[in-house]
């Protein structure tokens, strides 16, 4: 299923981080209980958060890192699909939201352009409207061989609501289409450079171009396997992707993605989200970047591309109605089981 994200702040601080997971692990850890959990504590030190490799991230030390903005993951996995997806989405949208309530000295919602929800087209399973980056693996065959009919909807409508289309989970083929279709600018929210690891999950030159020309960017992971392609590396490996983005793309193209909470091997210095400093301490140590690249690095290129799509959002709806096609049949035919069918009474009225 789809990564939802709700964008929160972290007030008074400075960095802007796109993807980050701990939602998920509040639901697998003590099951949405945020009021058995002092978020402010330094989580290194309580039970279960102590002993789990996939444990980035508190409220102090995302101070200690100058956080300024965070986006949180609303996410059902791909097993809740057809199954209990929305449910799963909407508690964890429900979770976020009371970790606001529940903080607001460090914590305020946002949706407009310092706010916004994103959405990906891809999983790391394909979805009926679009393939997932699995399918660029040898031997595997794609479903869709890209956006399906229904994707290319999918991404209209987004266009038109302001939702911010995410493609880090996406297929080079549904990347290339939905940069092709989208009207606004679109992002890998937690993506790395393909040409200094060759994961699927990572974006291609051609791609880095071609994201660039439509006003995107790409937000880098700092997942080991996605930077080194092993399970070893160093805050130099994401130095060097951060390098090569702007090289390739430019400066407006790359951002801070990191995907702390979601993954389990970091690199050597970034061990979690207080360490944003040191990373922009040694880029401008570099002298390879300007103090004004580093700011757009910070979260200028996202404030960028908000403003962007909700510039287009607002032309869009404007212009047109909400696009009302119905996913085919043939499209989900293997769970129409799970599908609630309007049928007629005897006066031919729908019921």
């Amino acid at each position: 299923m789809p990564f939802h994200a709700v964008i929160m702040m972290v007030h008074s601080l400075c960095f802007s981080s796109s993807h980050n997971d701990l939602p998920w692990n509040i639901r697998k850890f003590i099951h949405n209980k945020i009021h058995t959990v002092n978020f402010t504590y330094d989580l290194r030190n309580i039970s279960p958060w102590s002993r789990s490799a996939w444990s980035h991230t508190d409220l102090n030390r995302l101070k200690q890192g100058r956080v300024g903005a965070q986006l949180w993951v609303a996410y059902a996995p791909c097993g809740s699909q057809h199954r209990d997806a929305v449910q799963v989405t909407l508690e964890q949208i429900d979770l976020i939201k009371r970790m606001i309530n529940q903080y607001p000295n460090h914590l305020a919602f946002v949706n407009d352009s310092t706010t916004q929800f994103f959405l990906t087209l891809g999983t790391p399973f394909s979805v009926f409207r679009a393939d997932c980056s699995d399918v660029d693996k040898p031997d595997v065959e794609p479903t869709h061989n890209g956006l399906s009919t229904f994707g290319k909807t999918v991404i209209k409508e987004m266009n038109r609501l302001g939702m911010i289309i995410d493609l880090s989970h996406s297929s080079r083929q549904t990347a290339m289409d939905a940069i092709e279709t989208s009207e606004a600018p679109v992002i890998f929210s937690h993506s790395s450079a393909f040409a200094l690891c060759n994961s699927t999950r990572n974006v291609q030159d051609d791609l880095l171009k071609l994201l660039a020309k439509k006003k995107g960017m790409v937000m880098v992971n700092f997942f080991s396997y996605y930077l080194t392609c092993s399970n070893k590396s160093t805050i130099h490996d994401v130095v060097g992707h951060l390098n090569h983005i702007k090289e390739v793309a430019g400066p407006d193209a790359v951002g801070i993605g990191a995907s702390y909470d979601g993954i389990n091997s970091l690199p050597e210095g970034l061990e979690d989200v207080s360490k944003y400093p040191e990373l922009f301490s040694m880029l401008l140590a570099s002298g390879m970047w300007t103090l004004e690249e580093l700011k757009k690095l910070a979260g200028l290129n996202f404030i960028r591309v908000f403003q962007e799509v909700e510039k287009v959002s607002m032309r869009l709806r404007s212009e047109s109605l909400p696009h009302e096609e119905h996913i085919r049949p043939e499209d989900i035919k293997d769970f129409i089981s799970c599908r609630s069918v309007a049928k007629r009474d005897a006066n031919n009225t729908l019921c």
